[in-house]
Order: C-alpha cells, then sequence, then structure tokens
C-alpha cells in the first residue's frame, strides 16, 4: 500500500469512530505499526487534519476536513479516462477492476466541474483481437516483477517442446492480441520473450533474484534498440 493509500485509509478509519480512538486500535485497523500510524498522524495533522489527541489517550478527527481537490486540465483527465478503459477493455480481470476503483477514486476528490468533464469523457476503446486464454494468474507474473523474485515455470514454444525454466521477470507487455513477459533466461543465459498463454505453471521462488529490475530492464532495451520512454 502506498503512503497516500495508507493515509486515506487511516482517515476513513478516524470518520468511523466518532468518540476518541486508542493507536493501538487505528494501528490494527489499518494495518500498520504504531510508529507507522504516530507518523500518518502527525503528516495528517500538518495537511490541516483537526485530529485531536495523543499517544496513550487516543485521537478523534474534527469534521470538515478533505484531502486537497485534485487538478487536472482536460487533455490529462482524457488520458486518464482513455487509459483506464483501455486496461478494462485489454488487461486481465484484476488490472480491469484496479482501472475501475483508480478512476472513481480520482472522481470523488475532483472539484465539481471537473468530474462533470471525467463522466462525459467522448474517448472509447473499440473492439480488440481475442486473447488466448492463460492457465496461470496475471497477478502472478506482476507480483514476481514487483517484487524481484525468481520465477518457476513449465512453457511450451511455438513447436510444441516443453520445457522448464527459471527466469528473472522484470516486465510483462500487453498486445491487442497476446501478452509478453520478459526475463532472463537461466537456462539460455540470456533474455527471453514467453507468452504468457503457453506458460502451464508458475510458481515464485523465496529468493530475489542478483540484478535490480531496472537494471534489467535498461539493459534489455539496449539489446533490443528500444528508446527510453519517459514514464
Amino acid at each position: 500500500m502506498s503512503r497516500s493509500e495508507r493515509l486515506f485509509e487511516l482517515l476513513q478509519a478516524l470518520r468511523r469512530h466518532r468518540r476518541p480512538v486508542s493507536g493501538k486500535v487505528l494501528a490494527q485497523e489499518t494495518g500498520v505499526s504504531i510508529r507507522t500510524l504516530y507518523r500518518d498522524i502527525a503528516s495528517l495533522q500538518a495537511q490541516g487534519a483537526m485530529i485531536e489527541g495523543e499517544p496513550g489517550v487516543g485521537y478523534v478527527l474534527k469534521p470538515g476536513f478533505l484531502l486537497p481537490p485534485l487538478m487536472f486540465p482536460p487533455e490529462e483527465l482524457e488520458a486518464l479516462v482513455l487509459g483506464s478503459r483501455w486496461v478494462a477493455e485489454r488487461a486481465d480481470h484484476q488490472l480491469r477492476d484496479a482501472a475501475i476503483s483508480a478512476l472513481a477514486r480520482i472522481a470523488a476528490v475532483l472539484p465539481a466541474e471537473l468530474r462533470v468533464e471525467l463522466d462525459t469523457a467522448a474517448l472509447l476503446v473499440g473492439p480488440g483481437e481475442q486473447t488466448p486464454p492463460e492457465r496461470v494468474e496475471l497477478s502472478v507474473l506482476r507480483a514476481a516483477i514487483r517484487t524481484e523474485r525468481r520465477l518457476s515455470m513449465i512453457y511450451r514454444d511455438a513447436a510444441g517442446e516443453v520445457s522448464q525454466r527459471t527466469i528473472w521477470p522484470f516486465a510483462l507487455a500487453f498486445f491487442d492480441h497476446v501478452r509478453v513477459l520478459v526475463g532472463w533466461c537461466e537456462l539460455r543465459q540470456d533474455f527471453r520473450h514467453f507468452r504468457t498463454d503457453r506458460i502451464s505453471q508458475a510458481e515464485t521462488l523465496q529468493d530475489r533474484y542478483p540484478r535490480r529490475r531496472q537494471a534489467l530492464l535498461k539493459h534489455w532495451r539496449e539489446t533490443q534498440g528500444i528508446p527510453e520512454r519517459e514514464v
């Protein structure tokens, strides 16, 4: 959970309690340590939240505090809507739900006039090619990438040959008709690309791979002649 999400969850927890609530209870409800909770309360107070109380006594949020509204020019709002609609249409169901939820969170804190712009955005995503069904959850692959863990998998190549691979996954590419996992293959001692619909089993191993994900991505871009992106 990011820091902004953590602060939002803390605000929601405080709003649920009309009477002073102890730091221990708030820490349990938000899933953080008591030290992190005290830091987060101080951060909210610095942003203007009227949180009264102190350690050992309890905390209460006075009514009337909202997070500062987000401001976007029309083009940025259209980009957010179009990107979210593309993910909802073309990605796996976990990312689809996340895209819808993220857009709803943004809409909830927009000023009224920008909320209208968001709700009436006229950029649509047309139907794409049907992607082959996957036998493994893409969330497993994304988690291995995010945590820089080695991945053991059973893979069937285009010729139908089946092999066991251990790779260092560092990117997942979404195309209209297929999804591709990019990683360093220990068997081939080189970068390899794996269609996710040809992965029949995948297990995230406990140990991290020895290089950082960003370093692998940079090296791969150089070998493929792919320029660096701004985002």
